[in-house]
């Protein structure tokens, strides 16, 4: 059957010529080149120098294991994983929540929607120092906009960043401030939902609740796992927000990971220090992202995936 080309034939991959290989090489070389000049050599710089003693003026001294022992000894070191861990256990699920309950509310087929979604999302493509200065001023116990609108049913407002009980509550609460990227990413989840679907639902029986429990939440559960994973991460890299609103207080309240690490880093010149808690940070990320994979098998569905029951 010469007329007929063989299956094998169509997608057998076509070799290259030498000089094509070379072509594709030098198209790809920028980018390996970044890489390792820009990413891959300082991480890899940062391992070694986690196991020395570095103030950036004196030659590195060899010190072992001598950082990663000192953080046991380092109260610093556990407030600032509880008070950073504390804020992801709590923040995420809200942005997740808020996000999604905003995404559903627009989500609609009414007049200027496309208006108000560029509204909820435009807080989340402003610049993070000026939203935290912002912030620290709608904050503020004397003249801030919160406590001023408390006021008004006579309730007498704390000192929000003053206080160390309200101050990591504060920085949640001015977490929610960002979730218009993340309601655009659920918005896109829920119009990828089928309306077939929700019309069988509806022969079934089943409510607005019941359509969102069994319909809406299962088709968007891989959206939520990637929500649930990158907010994870993000959060446990916040710096921008405590170091200009609170520098860590009060009483260390809001001393978060990457404040403690950036001290020891460019403040005390402690360079081994600061590498070793960024690469325990590193495995403690990476752990808990694991861990979210390990257990999401129970909880997210993807569509056409086929399950032996």
């Amino acid at each position: 059957m010469g007329g007929f080309l063989r299956i094998n034939d169509i997608f057998q991959p076509k070799r290259l010529s030498f000089w094509e290989s070379l072509n594709a090489w030098i198209f790809v070389l920028p980018w390996i080149l970044g890489f390792f000049l820009f990413t891959g050599g300082p991480i890899f710089a940062s391992l070694v120098i986690s196991f020395t003693h570095w103030d950036i003026v004196n030659p590195p001294q060899w010190a072992g294991l001598a950082n990663y022992e000192t953080m046991l000894s380092d109260p610093l070191f556990f407030q600032s994983l509880k008070v950073t861990t504390m804020y992801a256990l709590v923040a995420v699920p809200l942005q997740i929540v808020v996000g999604l309950f905003v995404a559903i509310l627009l989500n609609t087929k009414i007049r200027l929607i496309g208006l108000y979604r560029t509204l909820f999302y435009l807080p989340a493509v402003l610049p993070i120092v000026s939203v935290a200065v912002m912030w620290r001023w709608i904050l503020s116990r004397d003249w801030g906009l919160i406590n001023w609108f408390l006021s008004l049913f006579g309730v007498y407002g704390p000192g929000w960043l003053s206080e160390p009980e309200w101050a990591l509550p504060a920085l949640i609460l001015m977490s929610l401030w960002g979730v218009g990227a993340g309601m655009l990413i659920y918005l896109a989840g829920l119009q990828g939902i089928p309306t077939d679907l929700y019309e069988a639902a509806k022969v079934d029986g089943a409510g607005p609740w019941a359509q969102f429990l069994y319909v809406t939440l299962p088709m968007i559960s891989p959206v939520i796992l990637f929500q649930l994973v990158v907010g994870l991460i993000a959060a446990f890299q916040v710096f921008a927000q405590p170091f200009i609103m609170t520098q860590g207080g009060p009483q260390n309240a809001t001393l978060f990971y990457l404040l403690h690490l950036f001290r020891n880093a460019f403040e005390f010149f402690r360079m081994g220090y600061a590498s070793a808690l960024s690469w325990v940070l590193f495995m403690y990320i990476a752990i808990l992202t694991m861990l979210i994979f390990r257990f999401s098998a129970a909880w997210v569905f993807y569509e056409g995936e086929i399950r032996n029951e």
